[in-house]
């Protein structure tokens, strides 16, 4: 009597070892194509790292540097390259020493994340946040005019570190009295180039909060201080005219 045989069933290929994959699909592709060598190393790095679950990675730019073998002056040039790509999102830590938070942006994250409605609203009062900072220090008319990438990650620092806009508006308003008055008595009319300026002025109101009213007085000295200021540059730039005796 013939006995039934059954062919074995065709499979697909299957892994060696299940555990510790990355979805790399058209995005990484992408990716591979537009950033620099160094810089797309540190995405594949960040994308191994990431928590499947949120697109998340922590970590100092000292670990990065050493897992990498870069010097972290080129890790952070790396670091800026994926921001301004779009590829990730980075919440600095508390301090120097703290990790940094990289989130991977949607277009370059193959997995669903969880609490993406949640991270969402974060992201939107992040980017609020950074703009409103951005106008305030923009604004203050002793600046160079330019709020750099620098400075977007210094006020998502700020931002991480709890720093109120009203405090650091105080801050700019210290800032400007000192940095005019400076000006007024013969100093370096060089204006100030950078967040990181104020950094130092936010933690010496946060040790000695102003005493009522003193907001309100030093918003009434700025524009005076403006005023004279504006007004000493116009009488160096006004030439001399020499009389003449008939």
């Amino acid at each position: 009597m013939a006995t039934d045989t059954q062919a074995p069933s065709e499979t697909g290929p299957t892994l060696k070892i299940t555990s510790g994959w990355f979805a790399a699909g058209a995005s990484f592709r992408r990716a591979m194509t537009m950033l620099s060598d160094g810089a797309f190393k540190l995405f594949v790095y960040l994308s191994l790292e990431a928590d499947r679950r949120t697109g998340c990675c922590k970590a100092t730019q000292t670990q990065l540097a050493g897992d990498l073998g870069k010097s972290r002056r080129i890790i952070g040039k790396y670091i800026a390259e994926l921001e301004r790509e779009g590829i990730c999102t980075i919440s600095s830590g508390k301090n120097q020493y703290a990790p940094n938070t990289f989130e991977l942006l949607d277009d370059y994250w193959p997995y669903n994340r969880r609490d993406n409605a949640a991270k969402e609203m974060q992201r939107q009062e992040i980017n609020a946040y950074v703009a409103a900072v951005r106008d305030k220090f923009l604004e203050t008319g002793y600046t160079r005019g330019k709020f750099s990438i620098g400075d977007e990650r210094r006020a998502k620092a700020l931002k991480a570190q709890g720093v109120s806009l009203e405090l650091l508006q105080d801050a700019l308003l210290m800032g400007a009295c000192r940095k005019y008055d400076s000006w007024l008595n013969g100093g370096s009319p060089e204006p100030i180039g950078s967040l990181r300026y104020f950094e130092a002025l936010i933690s010496e109101i946060q040790s000695q909060p102003f005493p009522q009213g003193y907001r309100q007085y030093l918003q009434s000295k700025v524009p005076r201080l403006a005023r004279m200021w504006q007004e000493m540059k116009n009488s160096i730039k006004q030439p001399k005219i020499n009389s003449v005796v008939e």
